[in-house]
């Protein structure tokens, strides 16, 4: 874990020095009723990825070489260029693949070689309608150190291990599997399940996934939500709203969120 890390540190200090880093501000609202989910306003001008009118260049052909981290065999590790939290990483394919594609054999495996170097949450967004800013491949991930805990709403997903009740649109339309192993095949063997599980269908259905979807997973369990929109009350939500991180801008409807609480956001 430690090159992986000690890497990512200083194409940091060279990408912010050189400008092609630009961590976004925020700060945290402090909003009664919304544990344990956190909720951020930005600060920062609106990067050009969260703005929807205009047209907008793939970032990923070519990727900047000051963000690049490590290479592949099929894929890049790039630094977010507009993280919120520091070492926030790309797992990029190097030739071009859709985002709304079926993930293949080789993404697990570029994921599972991540795996022995860095612990955290991993997340993809499918679709423009599941939060995803670019038609290129890439799937996220927010290191995390040992023991530290993945994300707001850990406690969440890891209860549906143990039963999954259908009490809300959340149980509905989330899915939750453990991982029965930490290799290529583990994963793609969950994701397949998943896919089946959710109404996402499969492969040998279709050519691309039947719905808009998100998958957030860790090294134990990986969850697929079904998705039928990317924004409710003018907050944009990828898989990280889903796992507990909410990022407000001027468009936000803050008083909404205070009034319903997140779990109806999310349900919208």
């Amino acid at each position: 874990m430690v090159a992986l890390a000690q890497r990512s540190r200083e194409v940091q200090a060279s990408a912010l020095a050189s400008g092609a880093l630009v961590p976004l501000a925020t700060e945290v609202l402090p909003l009664p009723g919304c544990d344990p989910f956190v909720v951020r306003r930005l600060i920062s001008a609106t990067p050009k990825h969260l703005k929807r009118a205009g047209p907008k260049a793939n970032p990923f052909r070519p990727w900047d070489p000051r963000l690049e981290v490590e290479q592949l065999h099929h894929h890049v590790v790039l630094l977010n260029k507009y993280p919120v939290q520091p070492g926030h990483l790309l797992l990029i394919n190097n030739h071009w693949a859709p985002q709304n594609g079926w993930l293949q054999q080789q993404d697990w495996s570029a994921v599972v070689d991540l795996w022995q170097q860095q612990d955290g949450l991993w997340f993809f967004n499918s679709c423009p309608e599941a939060g995803a800013s670019q038609p290129h491949r890439h799937l996220q991930l927010l290191p995390r150190s040992p023991g530290e805990a993945l994300c707001p709403r850990q406690r969440w997903y890891e209860s549906r291990l143990e039963s999954n009740p259908m009490n809300s649109h959340l149980d509905v339309h989330i899915q939750v599997t453990r991982l029965s192993g930490n290799t290529a095949d583990d994963l793609a063997s969950a994701y397949r399940r998943l896919s089946m599980e959710t109404g996402i269908g499969s492969e040998n259905q279709a050519s691309s996934p039947l719905q808009p979807y998100n998958l957030l997973f860790c090294d134990r369990w990986m969850a697929m939500i079904r998705r039928r929109r990317d924004m409710a009350h003018g907050f944009s939500l990828n898989a990280l709203g889903f796992a507990g991180y909410l990022l407000s801008t001027d468009g936000s409807d803050r008083d909404w969120l205070f009034r319903q609480g997140p779990d109806a956001l999310l349900e919208e």
